[in-house]
């Protein structure tokens, strides 16, 4: 590619039909060149939930044209002066984008329009937690040089080289690019929730009995996950049981169907340590669902519904002296220690890999609930 490049190509979603498979493959400007950016010459993008909600305009009206996609692995084909003293990518380097591409980095002019020294976020190496996070589609950025951020359904990326991570040799990139959201997204709360987030990652979870609440693309990821780090029982709940064979094969030890199950909730109240849950919607049985904890139980929520909003018993909380806390993707640290730590013990999720060229038809599918459990997109030239 021409070291002037500004403009990519992908599918580019004018409006909220993009949904219904109708991006369409065009150029479109990407952000100005900075020496702290790296390009990726994309070779898979995974499709995720939250694609979907943007394409459509969930979450608040979405600054069209946009391109989606923030599970990102390719190859390092251009590395910023800065970009390579701050991270050591070189070129040639296989890197994955997950959905955090800048934070405020603590920045002051003349690097920014704002003074942003005092964020504790990213100060302390949360930078997901930044008031100022950019998204890797459809954020400004906050550098002098601006422009928009667009994501990886497309043949290159272009980012800020510290929201870039290297992928270990021995990590499938099929398999890498689905953990770069979806996998962080369960990583991150186990590792922290684990144990006071205390004791080598494979014994985090150890002496713990985790539930896993929907056997999804997220609730996959947590079974595997909470498996690896030492959980004594990882029970997986879902309203049915045509996924009983599948969770039990992804290392579950126990199976909770609540619409096929009488009295699930009272059979099963007080067993549980820690809950996480990706469910987003709004009218899933919250309460009953906290009742599954032991008292001191965490349940941690990890899906968003579009309206924002739950409806709880207060009582099912304070009589348990139970915790209801969340958690939100996670931080450069964190995708750096999950994909050494899914390395190192072997963790493949369940992907089905189609081409970019077929991005469309994916997507509506994916909205189908066809998945099983993760949709990944790889470029036609590998």
């Amino acid at each position: 590619m021409a070291s002037n490049e500004t403009k990519f190509e992908g599918w580019v979603a004018l409006d909220k039909s993009s949904a219904e498979g109708k991006m369409v493959w065009q150029e479109y400007d990407v952000k100005p060149w900075e020496e702290t950016d790296i390009d990726i010459k994309i070779s898979h993008c995974g499709i995720c939930g939250t694609d979907l909600h943007k394409l459509r305009s969930g979450w608040g009206p979405t600054n069209y044209p946009i391109v989606v996609g923030h599970e990102i692995v390719g190859t390092a084909v251009r590395v910023g002066k800065e970009a390579a003293a701050q991270t050591g990518i070189k070129v040639g380097d296989r890197v994955g984008v997950g959905a955090q591409n800048d934070s405020c980095q603590c920045r002051k002019p003349p690097q920014t329009v704002e003074d942003h020294s005092d964020c504790e976020a990213c100060a302390s190496g949360n930078e997901v937690y930044c008031p100022r996070s950019v998204g890797t589609y459809g954020s400004k950025y906050l550098t002098v040089a601006g422009g928009k951020s667009m994501g990886g359904y497309a043949r290159y990326h272009r980012c800020p080289g510290k929201f870039a991570f290297k992928i270990p040799d021995n990590l499938a990139s099929e398999h890498a690019a689905p953990m770069m959201c979806a996998g962080v997204t369960v990583f991150s709360p186990l590792a922290h929730f684990g144990n006071r987030g205390e004791g080598p990652l494979d014994q985090r979870l150890k002496g713990m009995s985790v539930g896993v609440l929907g056997v999804g693309g997220l609730g996959h990821f947590g079974i595997l996950f909470a498996k690896a780090m030492g959980a004594e029982k990882v029970v997986a709940v879902s309203r049915r049981s045509n996924k009983r064979e599948d969770a039990l094969a992804l290392g579950a030890d126990e199976y909770i169907a609540t619409a096929e199950e009488e009295n699930w909730a009272k059979n099963h109240a007080r067993t549980l340590n820690l809950i996480i849950c990706p469910i987003s919607s709004s009218n899933m049985p919250l309460t009953e669902y906290i009742g599954l904890l032991k008292r001191d139980g965490v349940f941690c929520q990890l899906g968003l519904p579009d309206d924002g909003q739950f409806k709880i018993g207060a009582g099912t909380i304070c009589s348990g002296r139970r915790s209801l806390t969340g958690s939100f993707m996670g931080s450069p640290h964190e995708i750096r220690e999950m994909l050494q730590f899914a390395a190192d013990k072997g963790i493949k999720p369940w992907v089905e890999q189609w081409p970019m060229s077929e991005a469309n038809r994916a997507i509506v599918d994916m909205d189908h609930g066809k998945a099983k459990y993760r949709y990944v997109l790889v470029n036609d030239d590998q």
